[in-house]
């Protein structure tokens, strides 16, 4: 225990650390976990900060082990932050019922339903509890934050940065659910968390914001061509059709052969890390 966290385990990694830590939330209401990449750079003082959103079953270590990113945020001096996906042990016996909702599955939305309104705050904590956890405990510049994340994490990307668009710098994502209330599992979660409410969905959903005039700085997307949920949860034609009416900047590259895992991820994470070191150094 170091002063409101636990470290569970830090490692040495291009010349840097990589951690991973718990800490008692009081927006969640339960123990929550995250890692944190600490670059060398950060040995001279404080460096930009990247949130790494990862998808649907993973949890804070996923990006952290499997992206291959740290030798990239090395190289850029850039902290990366992984939070987990969803509270854990919150003693609902259904959140642990399907793979696509509940534990694992967060959707980085603070839930109005019940039973999940009690611990489902994961945009409170992302926002507000987390990021002044980082800054009593690691280098980071608050103010030169960027955001990125995959699958679930994609759309968690794409919304907090448009909900709270003075908050991020820099945003990117890998095979986002972009228009999460169109698909099932979009749907599945908006319904379980927030009722049915679609103008609660939208709030929430990055293709809606976007038609409602909420901006980002330029956008980096990445898509697999050979991914198995492009057709029928991911919709990335659905986000470039509204960035172009909107006049969002958007780049939306296409990658034939490739599918929805970390194999992919790590094959581009290279560009999206410079991409995030280029907006949050300007």
């Amino acid at each position: 225990m170091t002063d409101g966290i636990t470290r569970l385990e830090e490692h040495r990694c291009h010349d840097g650390v990589q951690g991973f830590y718990e800490h008692a939330s009081a927006v969640v209401g339960l123990p929550m976990r995250f890692g944190v990449y600490v670059p060398p750079q950060a040995a001279n003082g404080t460096v930009p900060v990247l949130y790494c959103l990862a998808g649907l079953t993973c949890n804070e270590q996923t990006f952290a082990i499997k992206a291959g990113a740290q030798q990239h945020a090395a190289a850029h001096g850039l902290v990366l932050v992984t939070p987990d996906t969803s509270p854990r042990g919150t003693g609902i016996a259904e959140a642990d019922a399907d793979w696509d909702f509940g534990s694992g599955a967060g959707f980085y939305l603070d839930a109005t339903r019940s039973p999940y309104a009690a611990h489902w705050r994961m945009e409170s904590w992302l926002l507000q509890e987390l990021p002044q956890v980082l800054a009593r405990h690691f280098p980071v510049r608050q103010d030169r934050a960027g955001i990125l994340g995959h699958s679930m994490g994609g759309h968690g990307a794409l919304t907090l940065a448009l909900r709270h668009p003075d908050r991020f710098r820099s945003v990117s994502a890998f095979a986002p659910i972009s228009a999460p209330g169109e698909v099932p599992w979009g749907q599945k979660a908006f319904r379980g968390y927030l009722g049915e409410d679609q103008a609660a969905w939208a709030r929430h959903d990055a293709v809606r914001l976007i038609e409602q005039g909420a901006r980002v700085p330029p956008l980096l997307v990445d898509q697999g061509l050979d991914d198995q949920f492009l057709a029928t949860q991911l919709k990335p034609e659905r986000l470039e059709q509204a960035c172009a009416a909107a006049g969002q900047p958007l780049e939306l590259r296409r990658h034939p052969g490739y599918d929805h895992g970390y194999f992919f991820i790590q094959s581009f994470v290279a560009d999206h890390l410079a991409h995030h070191a280029a907006l949050l150094r300007a």
